[in-house]
């Protein structure tokens, strides 16, 4: 495989700033979030959380998706669908079937935004007995692989917030290993009562617009979002005449199992996931021009992040920021959408600012970038770390 990587050749993207690649850039450029209150369904939580939500209906969904009446695609599905096909469409690929192509998918909401709302209903309407299959994590996948007709390799991964970045990964090795030619990989994560219910459970949404790390930041702010990227070999890139977006240089996964939920005080797992991915991409820390960081604002992430940084980096951390501000943390989405956003920063040459941050945290001296701010960029890193201590990185360099 060449030393540049993995050819990034298309991606596709639905967020709350956005439903292009155009919309989200040109949002990120400009500092403007996409964090409002809950519309799509009703929750206790409406008027009391902030979320990232896409303003559009599973109607709407299903139209421009041109889906028969009766199918059983719940938003997660519709949202993966959408941004997959957006995907194939920007690699300018006709036909999947002319190299071997898989499709490696993650999620973590799954079905539930409609399993949820059936639930009690399912012994009295036969009608909705079609959802209850769709709770799986892996039906999702499956409605995209057989929409968009992929076969040789489909297949699900839900490692909570980093799962996104361990399927981009999983592709990558797949490609370089022979086993496929292309792979489309990325996330996808509806909005849910569950989740919503879950995380207030666990203390660490807040009721603000979230501070990544502000010394004063109280939580997250949770969104949903789908991201998918096209990944190709070199040999099948020359074959079909294709340019390339960006590469996927290099990738890392470590788990400290620290805590379930928790991430350990001195950042071992993000600190192990950022030294392998340097080392799969044969680069030196000081190669690094920016990181799209993890960021969630909660006090426990930013603190751990921070130290695994400096661990990294030492006292020359490069620029740094996090994009969650904008669309809300989208769980298994996320490592997906800030793919695409690392590749639109290598694109623009541009560093995206670290919206709301106020107050330098305490504990170590950290500044992220506030401004949208120009300047030559060669290797992006982007972490996302997730329940459990599963922890990724990724690296992009540019074309």
């Amino acid at each position: 495989m060449n030393q540049k990587g993995v050819a990034i050749t298309g991606m596709g993207i639905i967020s709350s700033i956005g439903k292009t690649i155009e919309e989200n850039r040109d949002a990120l450029i400009a500092g403007k979030h996409g964090i409002s209150r809950i519309e799509n369904f009703a929750t206790k939580q409406k008027d009391h959380i902030w979320v990232g939500e896409i303003k559009l209906s599973n109607e709407a969904l299903a139209e421009q998706l041109a889906l028969p009446a009766g199918h059983n695609f719940t938003r997660t599905s519709l949202l993966g669908l959408y941004a997959a096909k957006a995907a194939v469409q920007s690699a300018g690929i006709q036909d999947l079937g002319t190299a071997r192509t898989g499709l490696i998918s993650s999620t973590s909401v799954g079905g539930m935004d409609y399993t949820e709302r059936y639930f009690y209903d399912y012994l009295q309407h036969n009608d909705q007995h079609r959802y209850i299959t769709t709770h799986d994590a892996g039906d999702s996948t499956q409605h995209i692989a057989d929409y968009l007709g992929i076969h040789d390799l489909v297949t699900t991964i839900s490692t909570a917030c980093s799962s996104a970045a361990n399927a981009i990964m999983m592709g990558a090795r797949l490609i370089k290993s022979g086993r496929l030619d292309r792979v489309i990989v990325g996330g996808t994560d509806a909005l849910s009562k569950f989740t919503i219910n879950g995380f207030k459970t666990l203390m660490i949404l807040t009721d603000d617009l979230c501070q990544p790390f502000d010394e004063e930041r109280r939580g997250l702010n949770l969104g949903e979002a789908a991201a998918y990227l096209v990944l190709e070999s070199e040999e099948l890139l020359l074959a079909e005449k294709r340019t390339p977006l960006a590469y996927l240089r290099g990738y890392g996964n470590a788990n400290d199992a620290f805590h379930q939920t928790a991430s350990s005080e001195n950042g071992e797992g993000a600190f192990l996931a950022m030294q392998q991915a340097l080392q799969v991409a044969a680069l030196a820390p000081s190669a690094i021009d920016y990181v799209n960081a993890h960021g969630t604002a909660t006090p426990n992430n930013d603190l751990s992040e921070g130290y695994a940084l400096l661990r990294v980096f030492n006292d020359a951390v490069p620029m740094f920021s996090s994009t969650k501000a904008f669309t809300g943390h989208t769980l298994a989405a996320a490592a997906a959408i800030e793919a695409v956003y690392s590749v639109i920063a290598l694109q623009e040459q541009v560093v995206f600012p670290n919206l709301h941050f106020k107050t330098p945290m305490q504990a170590f001296h950290l500044l992220p970038e506030t401004e949208t701010t120009h300047k030559p960029l060669q290797h992006v890193l982007s972490n996302s770390f997730g329940f459990g201590g599963n922890c990724s990185t990724l690296i992009f360099s540019k074309a």
